[in-house]
């Protein structure tokens, strides 16, 4: 377990660096490709390493996960991209936290085939989006109406850690 230990700190000290990099060369506004209200207009989220520890474990081989969740709370909906990353198989963000009553809208990029989005088998809440699909702008939403960990995943992808986590809190 120390070597786990020592990598989380390692990548979440680099994706700081990095955040931090890039928030000062894009303190102009979102592009309302990652995240947010689902107006078209991307909030800035503030990266956490607060994560619960069943999310941080689920996510550990997820593709984009960073051992941060990005915290949405105070927002009424906020969209996931399906289908980021270098090759398709992810989800953008992959952790979020948001209050209880707040709507995700999955919303599919096009890219790395036909996706799903179903909830894992420790998820508090069970939903589905059906069959996969991969036509850009597809979208798929739930509301989450109580506290507990939402555990995700793309079924044609969850070998290559097309996985995704939400932590709901009380508002």
């Amino acid at each position: 377990m120390p070597e786990r230990v020592s990598r989380r700190r390692y990548v979440a000290g680099s994706g700081a660096v990095l955040t931090l990099g890039a928030l000062a060369g894009c303190s102009g506004g979102g592009d309302g490709e990652s995240g947010g209200s689902g107006d078209g207009e991307s909030s800035e989220a503030e990266a956490l390493d607060d994560v619960p520890s069943a999310l941080d474990e689920y996510l550990s081989d997820a593709r984009l996960y960073d051992g941060a969740i990005l915290d949405y709370t105070g927002e009424d909906e906020v969209t996931v991209r399906v289908g980021a990353g270098d090759v398709g198989f992810a989800f953008d963000p992959p952790a979020i936290r948001i209050d209880a009553g707040t709507t995700v809208v999955w919303e599919w990029t096009g890219q790395g085939g036909a996706h799903n989005v179903q909830s894992a088998e420790d998820s508090a809440t069970e939903f589905n989006s059906g069959s996969a699909v991969s036509e850009e702008g597809t979208t798929f939403e739930q509301t989450f109406d109580s506290a507990g960990v939402q555990l995700y995943y793309c079924l044609p992808h969850q070998a290559s850690g097309m996985l995704g986590g939400i932590d709901v809190v009380e508002g």
